[in-house]
């Protein structure tokens, strides 16, 4: 596509033609920041999870190389868990914590919620001391905060207004005690995830 084009536009007309060494490279030559940029290079991943052998190293060995580059340790950080939500590990121990079993029970038992869903969604180690797949972990507690932030979103969108003409019945007290609960869980959820980040490597 030609030169102006939004990055993101341009990464999505080279995958849709199975050109990804193309869309690596016009990733490549744009200025890295936190939106298009950022979407265009999760875009990629995503058809990079989706290949297997020789052609997907050729794809995903760029971009890591790319990513492990980035001066912004955030914006690199971000690239990676966009990447690890379709099954691309674009870190090597270079960018996220070494984090064990043992150090996500800690956290999950401080922040109050429990360990055991994380079996649902990833494999955890047998043994405490082994290492666990820090950007799993992180994936994973985002993902199960937003599932309660829409579930509390949904029930206070189904309860009348407060402050209408009529007063709210008990089933509607009762909504909107759930909706709270569901939020609770989803901030202690967010704030999981933002832990297992914020440990030091």
């Amino acid at each position: 596509m030609f030169e102006g084009s939004r990055v993101t536009d341009a990464v999505s007309f080279h995958a849709r033609r199975g050109e990804l060494k193309t869309a690596v490279r016009v990733v490549r030559s744009r200025v890295p920041e936190r939106f298009r940029w950022k979407s265009a290079v999760a875009g990629v991943s995503k058809v990079t999870g989706k290949l297997r052998g020789l052609d997907r190293m050729r794809v995903e060995e760029p971009i890591r190389e790319l990513v492990i580059e980035l001066p912004d340790a955030d914006l690199r950080r971000e690239v990676v868990l966009d990447a690890r939500k379709a099954g691309v590990d674009l870190d090597r121990g270079e960018i996220l914590p070494h984090l064990t079993l043992a150090d996500l029970r800690r956290l999950s038992f401080l922040v109050r919620v429990d360990v055991g869903r994380f079996r649902r969604h990833m494999k955890l180690p047998g043994d405490f001391h082994e290492p666990i797949d820090t950007a799993g972990a992180v994936v994973v507690g985002r993902g199960i905060s937003e599932y309660h932030r829409r579930r509390a979103h949904k029930l206070w969108l189904s309860v009348p207004d407060p402050d209408g003409p009529n007063a709210l019945r008990r089933h509607h007290q009762m909504m909107l005690q759930n909706a709270d609960k569901e939020r609770r869980e989803a901030e202690m959820w967010g704030a999981l995830a933002k832990a297992l980040l914020d440990q030091k490597k």
